[in-house]
């Protein structure tokens, strides 16, 4: 075509695909804060003991990553690994005992709610266990009391200071009845013969740690920590205001809250637990 005598030439606009695929993105990269909704970047969150850089929210750790920050490395040895329970009541529901336990421990790679055993903190010898939230919510079974029970009765033998880090969203199993309800009395017991023995036992408490293990052996600490912000108490803080029909203080359950009404003795930050746990053991004995 001309125009002017001159040769002008029509463009055609090029096709440009804006909505072709996205490119994708590696999963596991980012983490939410579930209490400040800050993103942060995975390996930064691990390389802070999965602390939140921004609002301080401790997120929920795992048995065995509880271990490995509170122990010497390469201290740590497990008793009673492979315990578990069985199903006593035969219990039926939307799924049966058996199949939830089987489901937990391929979630897990525990064979129940409890981690115990023995290791050193700066080569102090030390009784430690571990409850661990993701298995069927921490609840306490046969299985969790009688780890507990035992490694009481094995820091009162070999008379070494007891840490019990709780973690722990459900109270007593129902999947097994009264045998699990009696786990609260059998763990109290033993710890007050270890008590009476003269051997120290720092309970830390951790965020959840509610109902029958709070209302057990998480309370009977010699001296009781608690990690900040986290959720304390015997049922949740929704079930108590549904109830009562009243509105709660702020901050109710939270470790700050039972600092201040006398409850607990201490709120420690993850990145010092481990030198205020060997101040204390240092100090009791």
């Amino acid at each position: 075509m001309t125009r002017g005598g001159e040769m002008a030439f029509l463009f055609k606009k090029p096709k440009i695909d804006t909505v072709g695929k996205k490119r994708d993105m590696p999963e596991g990269l980012w983490t939410k804060c579930p209490d400040c909704g800050e993103l942060i970047f995975t390996k930064k969150l691990e390389e802070n003991l999965e602390v939140c850089t921004n609002c301080n929210y401790h997120f929920i750790m795992d048995a065995y990553e509880r271990v490995s920050i509170t122990l010497d490395e390469g201290s740590f040895k497990e008793f009673y690994k492979n315990m578990q329970s069985q199903d006593p009541l035969k219990f039926k529901g939307p799924s049966d005992y058996p199949s939830k336990i089987k489901k937990d421990q391929k979630l897990t790679g525990l064979k129940d709610a409890a981690v115990v055993g023995e290791g050193t903190i700066k080569g102090k010898k030390v009784a430690l266990g571990v409850t661990d939230s993701r298995f069927i919510m921490g609840s306490m079974g046969s299985v969790v009391g009688e780890k507990i029970t035992r490694l009481i009765e094995y820091a009162m033998k070999q008379r070494v200071p007891l840490i019990i880090v709780s973690g722990s969203g459900g109270g007593a199993r129902m999947y097994e009845g009264m045998l699990s309800l009696m786990q609260m009395a059998k763990t109290s017991a033993a710890l007050e013969k270890l008590h009476k023995e003269g051997v120290a036992f720092i309970s830390v408490l951790t965020n959840p740690t509610m109902a029958g293990i709070m209302a057990s052996f998480a309370s009977l600490g010699d001296i009781i920590m608690a990690e900040p912000k986290a959720l304390i108490g015997f049922t949740g803080p929704r079930f108590i205001q549904q109830t009562i029909k009243q509105e709660l203080p702020e901050g109710f359950q939270s470790s700050e809250f039972l600092l201040d009404h006398g409850l607990i003795d201490m709120i420690v930050h993850r990145k010092d637990m481990k030198e205020t746990l060997y101040k204390l053991i240092e100090y009791l004995s």
